[in-house]
């Protein structure tokens, strides 16, 4: 087995594995042991009681995290002619149509989301096998397939992130970056968590918030207390 470096030790010692921390001290403790030297993103990993194959169990939406991810997003809209110069004062990365519909045929995913107006879903379509598995296809329920661009673009670059529960009922997301303060890493976990919590299906039996921990991309995870979530 690989020895552990001093630093990773050090980290691993100051978390307690049996321990369920409240969010503000699991935020603070995140930061405290954090391993890279990079602006880390801070992930949330939020285990649900729910069947993801049951439709009304496949818990899915987005949430605007009042601190921003602290990532700027690049955003592809995909759009009419007269919506372009709309997409492009909101600050939309790449706007168009055809062209980057072929781009995307191509191979080109360079791109955080994707906005589409209702009018243009067809052309879509026909790039969704390319899209669906990156999680970039547009969809109503994100709001990314609206005939409003420009407010579309506006919200995601000012913090808004989609999320979805994956086949072993668990939701995966960033909060922030090392760099944010506990408080601010704190309040848009909050955000988030409570907008799941109110997505809790009415058919589910038993618990609905099994577990949730948080780590950067090389910290070791640190468990929550469920019942800390207000």
């Amino acid at each position: 087995m690989a020895k552990l470096s001093k630093k990773k030790r050090a980290a691993l010692e100051k978390v307690d594995s049996e321990k369920l921390y409240s969010l503000q001290d699991a935020m603070s403790l995140v930061k405290e042991v954090n391993l890279t030297k990079f602006d880390s993103s801070i992930d949330l990993h939020i285990r649900l009681g729910v069947d993801p194959r049951k439709a009304d169990q496949a818990i899915r939406g987005t949430v605007s995290l009042p601190n921003g991810t602290g990532k700027s997003k690049r955003v592809l809209v995909l759009c009419t002619p007269d919506k372009e110069e709309e997409a492009k004062a909101a600050g939309a990365d790449h706007v168009g149509l055809d062209d980057y519909v072929q781009k995307i045929q191509g191979g080109w995913t360079d791109i955080d989301v994707v906005v589409a107006m209702p009018s243009v879903m067809a052309k879509v379509g026909r790039i969704g096998r390319i899209l669906g598995p990156r999680g970039l296809m547009p969809n109503p329920k994100t709001g990314t397939v609206t005939p409003n661009v420009g407010a579309a673009v506006a919200e995601v670059k000012k913090g808004k992130i989609a999320f979805r529960v994956d086949k072993y009922g668990i939701i995966h997301s960033s909060v922030g970056r090392v760099s944010f303060d506990a408080n601010k890493l704190t309040e848009n976990a909050s955000e988030l968590l409570g907008t799941i919590t109110k997505m809790k299906p009415a058919s589910l039996k038993g618990t609905y918030l099994k577990s949730i921990s948080v780590a950067s991309s090389m910290s070791p995870g640190i468990k929550i207390d469920p019942k800390s979530i207000s």
